[in-house]
């Protein structure tokens, strides 16, 4: 139940029914939250992604999706990343945090109770009772022991205590989120620096074999030219063309590092950790024929970033009730009893105490629209949210519909790629048989050895982003997260 009524202008006798009323009922001020708006109204309805291929269906996917790339060691990885990482240990750190002030707003419901001893001697000058200007009274000593117990408790009158335990539940519910888009961030991470590492190690590997057939063909011209067969102009292309691919191997090679290095640090371990278990060359993995993507709406309820927009825009809803409820007034009630007297026996005596129950109630009614200032930026926060969440939405099913279009043309162009390298080694083929049987020149075969290069090069990385735009659709449709435990 809300209640929103402006009550400065009632009577203080209807004020105190109204106040007896909403704490029976159990209602509290400001707006109920009702869910998130329909931020995508052809999404929820069910539809189909529309940039999906042939190559999609809507079967749901799996969440460990680094697994369909059928790679061990990449497995290992991703699972260990997900136990170690850092930054993973920051977003748990923040949603413990976040539970401790929920439990803390649960705890401030409740009264507060408290004990306190007192033992204390006083040694007091001489009284002068008649007036006189002397006195023959001695100084007076005085022993005080006490013990006492005080309680307090603060009525939850127009709903402040509840409408925080929303809002730090919310709170603690989009530090959940958190972390899950953090673990959905760190998969995506892992497997595409592992995609380009090996990448690269395949593309070095392609360069050595380059520079190994350079290097015979060099040699070769070099007998030829000592023949008579060949000119020195020949020898000296064939060096430059070998120079030329030695260069483009130091990049490689510097980038190689640096994958190694990001991986290590991924998996919380200093860069060079993991040099000795990835020194080996692989291909790159390559994705499944057919790829789960679900559906629109199984993704929005999925996606750890819009269930995280969606848990702030609930906590902002019940402030505005925390800033309304302020408004009004509060009730505490406020009790005491203590036991003593000027000996330690006094304190055995249940029979002779004191005892004291009072009940404070306090409006702060003229502050001049501070109180009414917090309500209305308090709505603007909330308002804030909406729309951040309604970005949030839009921002993942843009996400996934891009992604699924960059793998659809990703196959496409790894198709023909492949077609232009089958076509430079048949040429290459070709040209070093006529080449070898004199009806061909040198600069056709350095020309075509060139291409053929080129065309692996192209294949590789075509197959690399092939990789990538997977990985790019799994970390779209918020997958690689796992629920933590309360």
């Amino acid at each position: 139940m809300t209640m929103r009524k402006d009550i400065y202008s009632l009577p203080a006798a209807r004020l105190v029914a109204l106040a007896a009323a909403a704490l029976l009922a159990g209602c509290a001020l400001g707006p109920d939250y009702a869910g998130p708006p329909d931020a995508a109204p052809n999404a929820a309805r069910g539809g189909q992604f529309v940039r999906a291929g042939a190559d999609a269906n809507a079967a749901m996917p799996s969440n460990r999706w680094w697994e369909g790339l059928n790679d061990p060691l990449l497995n290992s990885l991703v699972q260990r990343a997900l136990e170690a990482n850092p930054n993973l240990g920051v977003a748990r750190a923040r949603l413990l945090q976040s539970r401790a002030a929920l439990g803390l707003e649960q705890a401030n419901a409740a009264p507060t109770v408290g004990a306190s001893a007192l033992a204390a001697h006083a040694r007091l000058p001489p009284l002068n009772l008649s007036g006189s200007s002397s006195s023959s009274s001695s100084p007076t000593s005085v022993n005080l022991y006490n013990l006492g117990f005080d309680a307090t408790w603060e009525i939850d009158l127009f709903g402040a205590h509840r409408r925080a335990v929303q809002a730090a539940g919310a709170s603690a519910q989009a530090a959940e989120a958190s972390l899950a888009d953090v673990q959905v961030s760190l998969a995506a991470e892992v497997a595409n620096a592992y995609i380009n590492l090996r990448d690269r190690q395949q593309r070095l590997a392609l360069g050595e074999q380059s520079v190994k057939a350079q290097e015979d063909m060099l040699k070769l011209t070099g007998q030829r030219v000592e023949r008579g067969t060949a000119s020195s102009l020949d020898q000296i292309r064939i060096q430059n063309q070998l120079d030329g691919t030695r260069a483009d191997l130091v990049p490689l090679q510097a980038e190689r590092d640096a994958y190694l290095n990001q991986l290590a640090t991924l998996l919380g371990q200093e860069p060079g950790a993991l040099d000795g278990e990835l020194a080996a060359a692989a291909p790159v993995p390559l994705p499944p024929s057919q790829v789960a993507v679900g559906d629109p709406t199984s993704l929005l309820r999925r996606r750890p970033d819009v269930r995280s927009a969606e848990r702030t825009l609930a906590a902002d809803t019940a402030k505005i009730g925390q800033a309304e409820a302020a408004r009004y007034p509060s009730l505490k009630l406020f009790g005491v009893i203590g036991l003593g007297g000027t000996h330690p026996s006094d304190l055995t005596r249940l029979d002779d105490f004191a005892a004291i129950g009072a009940p404070m109630l306090s409006w702060n009614f003229l502050d001049f629209g501070r109180a009414k200032a917090r309500v209305t930026q308090a709505e603007r926060v909330r308002d804030e949210a909406e729309m951040k969440y309604r970005q949030a939405v839009l921002e993942a099913l843009r996400d996934a519909e891009d992604s699924l279009s960059r793998f659809r043309y990703g196959r496409v162009t790894v198709a023909t790629v492949a077609r232009t390298k089958a076509s430079a080694d048949r040429a290459l083929e070709l040209a070093r048989q006529r080449y070898a049987a004199g009806t061909g020149t040198l600069i056709e075969v350095l020309d075509t050895t060139r291409q053929q290069l080129s065309a692996q090069q192209n294949l590789l990385q075509a197959e690399a982003n092939l990789t990538r735009s997977f990985v790019g659709i799994q970390k779209a449709l918020g997958l690689g997260w796992s629920p933590e435990p309360t």
